[in-house]
């Protein structure tokens, strides 16, 4: 196994040795090393540091656990001239993400009405493993949502102008090509738009309990006592398609290229040939369909407001925060050894974090950072953050997305039934509502890890910085 040296507080080292071309960096409390699967993830940070073209070094979240190839919580940065791509360091459900929207209620408003909210995201908005959504499309309609995003969506009535602004890339990634994508994808995602999914996928009803940054928290527009919606879902059988479809291809060609990978999950392609460029355009296309995905049930969750508080959704505030992708490759510029450098930088399991200044945020983020949203596990706080200079410095502009597993989902349902935690989660006063009492088992809080410490190791290195806290009202899984 790797070799792991402490180098600060919070923050690991794995040197350089063999094949690795770049060192290992992980940012991480001490507590990760009790943590079950902990050395393979750190030897999968040692392999990603093998891959041709990765400059700085191979990174690591604190919420860093076992992934596919890539450890969950990994980001490289592979140059774009003479670098590779690999689908395994964006994952299945590619641009699997997570978005904020404020509301203009309070929790004295909304908790009354809570569980009455839940029942209607419920009716709404399809979950689970099946194949509704609330946007029904043709293989013609679809072609041009995944090539033009929530923009599109927008032309529809679905989405408005802040609503573009406010997401990440504008909701729509260039690049993305209907035609790099299989007819067994297509076929998977045209009916599943609008829909949210299984696993740990869910939509939150949430209230700001604490504000600790209140200049940033001001200019978003973030008060304590505030309800808010957060909505966590992906590209659904779209994504995990094309991925399944482009790592095949991505194997042959790492073996016609003479490239060779320590773990064949970490199969890859120049980003220049052929194969990686299609790859890029149909990870932008499912990185659009996730973007527009979330979009569509934001559309949803505003009706679900209007029918229970009965009046319209521009009269209750709910307006969008900001949304993040947390699984996805983007080209980007940024500075190695005093070069400003072009960059695909892959985010498994990590959201950016970009701090003050970046052109590529709208101007009210450009003056403050990007929010950094990281939720909890179900039934726990959830976290608000602002990017840093730091965090462009250090690691591409990246931070942790999550509370990272701690328990297999076998282990999660062994140690108590979905009843029980249905029955603790509502003996704290937070309603839900989910159509499989097993999946309730396999989300429990006590499958994952303390969300609040990895949240204190991003603020303690500088990686982001803490804005609000949020606590669940009620909560819709998967």
């Amino acid at each position: 196994m790797v070799r792991v040296e402490r180098a600060a507080e919070h923050t690991y080292v794995i040197e350089p040795e063999g094949a690795m071309r770049v060192p290992g960096r992980i940012y991480a409390a001490e507590s990760l090393f009790e943590q079950a699967g902990h050395e393979e993830a750190l030897q999968q940070v040692a392999d990603v540091a093998t891959l041709p073209g990765i400059v700085g070094a191979s990174l690591a979240m604190p919420d860093i656990h076992w992934g596919y190839g890539f450890p969950i919580g990994g980001v490289a940065a592979l140059r774009a001239d003479d670098g590779v791509v690999s689908p395994g360091g964006v994952g299945f459900d590619i641009n699997c993400g997570v978005r904020l929207a404020l509301t203009g209620l309070d929790a004295g408003d909304v908790r009354p009405r809570a569980e009455e909210l839940v029942h209607e995201l419920m009716r709404r908005i399809p979950q689970g493993l099946n194949d509704r959504g609330t946007l029904k499309l043709q293989p013609r309609e679809l072609t041009k949502l995944v090539e033009r995003g929530v923009p599109w969506l927008l032309e529809r009535g679905l989405a408005t102008e802040r609503d573009v602004e406010r997401t990440e890339q504008g909701g729509a990634m260039s690049g993305a090509s209907a035609a790099a994508v299989t007819q067994k994808a297509v076929e998977r995602g045209r009916t599943q738009v609008g829909s949210l999914g299984a696993g740990n996928h869910f939509i939150e009803l949430q209230v700001v309990a604490d504000v600790l940054d209140e200049a940033a928290a001001g200019a978003w527009g973030v008060h304590p006592g505030q309800v808010a919606v957060m909505i966590h879902s992906g590209s659904r059988g779209f994504g995990h398609q094309t991925c399944t479809d482009h790592l095949q291809r991505m194997a042959a060609a790492a073996r016609r290229y003479g490239i060779e990978v320590p773990d064949r999950q970490l199969a890859c392609a120049p980003a220049s040939s052929p194969e990686g460029q299609d790859y890029l355009a149909a990870m932008a296309a499912a990185a659009n369909f996730a973007f527009a995905n979330r979009q569509t049930m934001m559309h949803e969750v505003r009706l679900a407001f209007e029918q229970v508080f009965r009046r319209p959704w521009e009269r209750l505030g709910v307006e969008l925060l900001y949304d993040v992708a947390h699984n996805i490759a983007k080209l980007e510029t940024h500075e190695v050894d005093g070069v400003p450098t072009r960059v695909w930088v892959h985010r498994k399991g990590a959201t950016r974090a970009f701090g003050p200044g970046h052109p590529d945020l709208p101007p009210l983020f450009r003056e403050t950072g990007q929010p950094v949203i990281v939720p909890g596990d179900m039934g726990s706080e959830s976290w608000l953050l602002v990017g840093t200079q730091k965090a462009m410095r250090e690691s591409f502009g990246s931070a942790a997305h999550g509370a990272g597993r701690r328990l297999s989902r076998g282990a999660a349902k062994r140690v108590m039934s979905g009843a029980d935690v249905r029955r603790d989660l509502e003996a704290r006063g937070i309603v839900v509502g989910s159509q499989s009492t097993s999946l309730l088992a396999e989300e429990a809080p006590y499958a994952y890890k303390d969300i609040g410490e990895i949240v204190a190791v991003m603020d303690a290195i500088g990686l982001a910085r803490k804005v609000a806290r949020l606590e669940p009202l009620g909560v819709l899984k998967g």
